[in-house]
């Protein structure tokens, strides 16, 4: 491995991106397997499982792998139990050296059904001999030995994708010392690689020592975001609306939506009436399948924070239109309103309850827009912008082939036995397609390889890639401090932007992970992926760079930015709410972290950096305009007597100006062409400012919302934030006198200034009419450029014109 060097400071060199070397899956050699039998003879596959001769395989980013797998199907023709005669409760252990994985077990079953598979890395294997065994169950911890089948592994075949599945067989039960006993068991037994479709759901040698519910928490997995819609309710008006208090008084009435833990409300109707009318927006996000309703309650205002509920009505999502265009009209509806009221205390005798009435309507017109696409990322570094009916989709440009070979130097980020351990796994976003590598247990240098596919429907988009420490591999789903609930610890992420790639090239590097911490900026190791960008249709890749980012709905009707971040925060609930449920379950605080839910918050090192960035975007124009004082001052007298040339030029051939504008952006490209990128792009703790940020700044930072700080703390942060923003307000202020001063200029606000302007303005028209344009260009261009020895130091007469003008900050308290 070899490091990549992005600059010459030996302080960041920890931080780089590094090159890699990979035994990719491409440059594997191919191979054959043996047959299968039991115990007894010789036969090629031994070549295959010990490496010589490998075979090849679909997975052509990762380094090829070699398990062991075992599939236990079922049993049949069982023998009682010998005590009791009744059936046993059988179970199935599968052993290969020290390592042994077991099947789950049935009560009193004499033909089981298990269909389990179990996988033993190659790199641990400790044995030459596969044992299956048979045993019945014992309620005292000492379990019935029943039989057992045995493979030489040099017997065993290989097998690789698109290679047809292994038949499983029958085998006979053999007793310890190898006679045959009652009872058969089905097993297919096949040495292959991470690309056999039984390797997502096996159990692995590697966490042989996970047990329970951490089983299935540990294995890989794809999921996928659920299908999200904004919910548009036009609220035009109600009718026959009775306040429930104060009979004659007109109520003040609103309308407030509910949708889940969604809640929006319209504004009080404008005059206080009977049939109130709003004809308001409120929009939500919702996602297939429809579970929740949309709860519409009409409520009178009665006092500041009080409102007395009139009526309501909850309506099933599935009945709303779906609309994927514009121009369709939304037929709007009346809903009756189920109306509650109070009954009197004399009539219930001495209670009050709340019974059923009276019902008004509410006239909405509500859809499901499905032309938008809802975002549940920041548009910053979206993943996908594909609207959400499928039908207005178009065809993809593109696949993302992704290659998780592994990481390395991971820190310890739990304590396991009085020492440090890491658990980790990969989390990969893209669309709306999520994969989750399987975890690796207890080990700071995990090996994953495997290999993942998307396609690609806007180049201009990114993908995430995380790395997560695995808490929930016991049972009590607890991360042993005193019982708290365990939460999955981040260890860092990357992002790629795919339209850094170029088409059909590999990209293989190691990616520091990168942490911010109260205590600083902390590498946590590293993350090696392959990564390729194949490209299917040029053409439509190339005329996607003149369309809209978004669908087109986004800008014909589109939300306030204030809408958008609600919208969002809620989108990106839903998805973690829906993944949760998932099995496994990829976690809240994964999907958060995936998702970026903070980015938002408030970060002095964060405005620092995106500061500095906007500082460094004009630092271009800042040298030129320094090139062009020094020419001006003839620092440089054969550079000034070339652009004097130039000029010349430049007036008596003006229709060359443009042409030679794009000419020289043309040779501009074509000399920085050799001294492109060749490596994605990657974290950058100098560009994030996180190297220098103070201990204080970053403790607000991680700072809850609201605060937990200390009240001096508090104090502190809130002084500072006001001598920033005092300066802020201070650019602001002058940024605005300026702006004024040009108005002032025609505004008569200074009547001497503006005479002398307006009579300016006369006698340059005058002059620019009567004097070729040539001439005056040419005088103008010599005057700019004219000799120091005809300079002075002294502010030029404009600049003192326009500083002496008026502006309305004397009128500011």
């Amino acid at each position: 491995m070899s490091g990549h060097a992005q600059g010459g400071d030996p302080h960041h060199e920890d931080f780089q991106l590094k090159d890699t070397n990979p035994l990719l899956g491409e440059q594997w050699p191919k191979g054959a397997g043996g047959l299968a039998r039991p115990t007894g003879g010789a036969g090629g596959g031994l070549a295959g499982w010990l490496g010589v001769e490998k075979p090849s395989s679909t997975y052509d980013l990762v380094e090829q792998m070699f398990f062991l797998y075992v599939r236990v199907v079922k049993a049949k023709d069982l023998p009682p139990n010998p005590i009791t005669g009744a059936a046993m409760d059988p179970y199935v252990e599968v052993r290969l050296g020290n390592y042994k994985g077991t099947t789950r077990h049935f009560d009193r079953r004499a033909n089981p059904e298990w269909d389990q598979v179990f996988a033993f890395s190659k790199s641990r294997v400790q044995s030459n001999v596969l044992e299956v065994f048979l045993k019945d169950r014992d309620m005292l911890g000492r379990d019935d030995y029943v039989g057992k089948v045995v493979f030489d592994l040099a017997e065993v075949p290989t097998r690789v994708p698109p290679d047809s599945p292994l038949a499983p067989q029958w085998y006979r039960l053999e007793e310890r010392r190898g006679g045959k006993v009652r009872g058969e068991l089905m097993l297919a037994v096949w040495i292959g690689t991470q690309a056999d479709e039984a390797f997502p759901e096996a159990w692995h040698s590697d966490a042989a020592a996970v047990r329970g519910e951490g089983v299935a928490s540990v294995r890989s997995k794809a999921y996928v975001s659920p299908k999200l819609w904004y919910l548009r309710v036009n609220v035009i008006e109600a009718q026959d609306v009775q306040p429930m208090h104060g009979a004659g008084r007109a109520p003040e009435v609103l309308v407030k939506a509910q949708v889940g833990h969604q809640i929006l409300k319209t504004t009080v109707a404008s005059a206080p009436t009977l049939n109130p009318r709003w004809n308001e927006d409120l929009v939500f996000v919702v996602a297939e399948p429809f579970e929740e309703q949309l709860v519409l309650s009409v409520e009178d205002r009665v006092g500041p924070g009080k409102d007395d509920l009139l009526g309501r009505v909850a309506l099933p999502l599935g009945i709303f239109e779906k609309r994927l265009d514009h121009r369709p009209f939304v037929q709007s509806r009346w809903f009756d309103l189920e109306r509650f009221g109070v009954v009197p205390a004399a009539v219930e005798g001495g209670e009050t309850r709340r019974e059923l009435r009276f019902a008004s309507r509410v006239h909405v017109r509500a859809c499901l827009e499905g032309a938008y696409h809802v975002m549940d990322e920041s548009t910053m570094y979206i993943s996908d912008t594909r609207p959400t009916a499928r039908q207005l989709w178009k065809p993809p440009v593109g696949v993302l082939e992704v290659g998780i070979l592994g990481a390395a130097g991971l820190q310890p980020m739990k304590t396991r036995d009085g020492r440090g351990a890491t658990d980790a796994y990969c989390v990969a976003k893209y669309g709306q397609k999520w994969v989750r590598t399987r975890t690796m247990i207890g080990t700071a240098n995990p090996t994953w390889n495997e290999q993942y596919t998307w396609e690609v429907f806007d180049p201009c988009t990114v993908i995430t890639i995380g790395v997560f420490d695995n808490c929930h591999l016991g049972t009590n789903g607890s991360n042993g401090n005193g019982g708290a609930p365990a939460r999955d610890a981040r260890i860092g992420k990357i992002r790629i932007r795919l339209s850094t790639l170029e088409t059909d090239r590999v990209y293989t590097h190691a990616y520091p992970l990168i942490a911010l911490q109260k205590s600083g900026v902390k590498k946590m190791g590293e993350l090696r992926l392959a990564v390729r960008f194949t490209c299917l249709s040029l053409i439509n890749m190339l005329h996607l760079y003149t369309q809209p980012l978004l669908p087109k709905m986004h800008y014909l009707h589109p939300f306030t930015v204030t809408q958008l971040d609600a919208l969002r925060y809620q989108a990106m609930g839903i998805v973690a709410a829906r993944l949760g449920r998932a099995e496994p379950p990829l976690r809240r605080e994964v999907v958060e972290y995936m998702l970026d839910v903070e980015s938002h918050m408030w970060s002095m090192r964060r405005s620092k950096a995106n500061f500095f960035r906007a500082v460094s975007l004009f630092s271009g124009a800042a040298a030129a305009a320094r090139w062009f004082g020094d020419v001006c001052r003839w620092r440089n007298v054969a550079t000034t007597a070339l652009v004097h040339v130039l000029l010349l030029i430049l007036v008596w051939y003006p229709e060359l100006i443009l042409p030679t504008v794009f000419l020289y952006m043309f040779l501009i490209g074509l000399w920085n062409y050799r001294r492109r990128p060749r490596h994605p792009p990657h974290m950058d703790t100098k560009m994030s400012w996180a190297e220098a940020a103070h201990a204080d700044e970053l403790d607000e930072e991680f700072d809850t919302f609201p605060t937990s700080g200390q009240q001096h703390v508090v104090y502190m942060r809130y002084d500072r934030l006001r001598s920033v923003a005092g300066r802020i307000q201070t650019v602001v202020g002058d940024m605005a006198t300026q702006g004024e001063r040009l108005q002032a200029l025609l505004s008569w606000r200074d009547p001497r200034a503006t005479c002398l302007f307006v009579l300016f303005c006369l006698l340059a028209a005058v002059v620019l009419y009567v004097t070729p344009f040539k001439v005056v260009a040419l005088v103008a261009g010599l005057y700019v450029l004219r000799h120091p020895r005809f300079r002075s130091r002294m502010p030029a007469v404009p600049s003192n014109f326009f500083r002496r003008l008026p502006s309305r900050a004397d009128s500011m308290l």
